[in-house]
């Protein structure tokens, strides 16, 4: 079978910005291998692989050009303002390998994702040295007011905050060290953030594990961070935050993020996106 792949850039109205994903509307017939081949094929950090259910619902599965991974946001966010372009704004609900997760798209091509539970765990010592090891940072780097910490909505990401935007946008990593690091403790990007005020984050994020140095934006991190604010008590009373993310790489993203007062009920993240043309 041969699937037709749509390529859309999520969180931005740009194509030369943001993060480029792949995106199968109808991936019903296809095997893990031939997902994993078109990912690979397709090169972008993620494909999405929709397969429509009988009961209006989506399975979705989530590929790399490396592997499979159980979530990913911006590839959710592509997918779904691309599935809206043919079949009109409206909730769906996907079933994912991490769970359930709610998608609104508004009548401006919005979308809004609601992530599975979130949780926050302690990053040990040993993990932050071999993580800052890796990167090249000290620990007077770090920002005292932000402890590293793992933070999980939907996929695994330790959340380490820089003291200074000069320190996160001086950022060069070993990529084979951190790989193997990240593959032993199941992490699916590193989410590297600066916080210029209580509103506004920044954010990088290495992905050695999809072959990907960075992703320029990283949903299912802006949801995480959002968990991880939360459990710090660093929110303002709206309890709304944006990230800027991609800047660095010139594809500049903004991801709106909104936590609700019981996190269980899952993060919620926001951004539109555009379809990528030929020569974009």
């Amino acid at each position: 079978m041969t699937a037709a792949v749509l390529r859309y850039s999520a969180f931005t109205t740009d194509p030369q910005g943001g993060n480029p994903a792949g995106v199968v509307l109808d991936a019903r017939g296809l095997s893990a291998d031939a997902m994993q081949r078109i990912a690979a094929e397709v090169g972008y950090s993620e494909t999405a692989f929709l397969s429509p259910r009988t009961d209006g619902d989506l399975d979705v599965r989530y590929f790399s050009p490396l592997a499979e991974v159980n979530f990913c946001g911006h590839a959710t966010i592509a997918s779904m303002v691309a599935r809206a372009h043919a079949h009109g704004p409206g909730d769906v609900l996907l079933h994912t390998q991490a769970g359930p997760v709610w998608v609104t798209i508004d009548a401006g091509f919005t979308a809004t994702l609601t992530s599975v539970a979130p949780r926050v765990d302690a990053l040990s010592s040993a993990d932050l040295d071999a993580v800052l090891a890796t990167l090249g940072w000290r620990h007077d780097d770090l920002d005292p007011a932000l402890p590293p910490a793992l933070a999980y909505a939907g996929a695994w990401h330790p959340v380490i905050a820089a003291a200074s935007r000069a320190r996160l946008a001086d950022l060069h990593y070993d990529f084979d060290a951190l790989a193997a690091l990240m593959a032993a403790r199941g992490w699916t990007t590193i989410n590297l953030v600066w916080r210029e005020d209580a509103h506004t984050l920044h954010a990088r994020n290495p992905f050695p594990p999809g072959g990907v140095v960075e992703d320029p934006a990283t949903g299912a991190a802006a949801a995480a961070l959002g968990a991880y604010l939360a459990s710090q008590d660093r929110l303002t009373d709206d309890r709304r935050f944006t990230i800027h993310q991609g800047h660095d790489l010139g594809r500049p993203s903004v991801l709106r993020v909104e936590v609700p007062v019981d996190v269980s009920e899952g993060v919620r993240v926001s951004g539109t996106a555009v379809e990528i043309g030929v020569g974009d």
